[in-house]
């Protein structure tokens, strides 16, 4: 009982951060940032904002970074399908290789856009374009690692039924 309680902890963590990581940026991209824009426009006060609503969230996201590798790493060495990290021999393997290999980009990205795209030497407009260009594209990849997480489970549970079915 107590190895169900640790697993089921572990995927509890799993996909709370999972949520407030991706949440975070769908409610950063679809609220925050066009409410900034539509009240106080584009000016200083609104870039200030901005950028401080980013730095605080950079720091959730660093936090959700770790606890997700952790828990990933707990979850799928836990999994009766796991064949190693960046391997292809099932269907879960592949589908597993390729959310980490989804995840690595986002890491880059979220890195990228909090601390190397606020220092560029560039048009606050064309920074700004970017930076959402960069969070959108993280939103995308954020539902197609979600995707592939529901695909993950879906294979376990098919390869768990056909495990018990006479």
């Amino acid at each position: 009982m107590a190895n169900v309680v640790v697993l089921a902890l572990v995927g509890f963590l799993h996909t709370l951060f999972t949520a407030i990581w991706i949440g975070g940026m769908i409610a950063l991209a679809l609220t925050v940032l066009t409410t900034i824009r539509k009240t106080l426009g584009m000016g200083p006060e609104s870039k200030k904002l901005i950028d401080n609503i980013r730095n605080s969230l950079s720091k959730i996201t660093y936090v959700a970074f770790i606890v997700l590798i952790a828990t990933g790493v707990l979850m799928s060495n836990s999994s009766p399908l796991f064949q190693g990290f960046f391997t292809l021999g099932n269907e879960y393997s592949l589908a597993l290789t390729l959310k980490h290999i989804l995840v690595a980009i986002m890491i880059v990205i979220a890195i990228l856009r909090s601390r190397v795209v606020p220092r560029l030497d560039m048009e606050e407009p064309k920074r700004m374009k970017l930076m959402m260009m960069m969070l959108v594209t993280n939103i995308i990849l954020g539902c197609a690692v979600l995707f592939l997480s529901s695909l993950l489970s879906a294979v376990v549970r098919t390869y768990l039924l056909e495990a018990v079915s006479p």
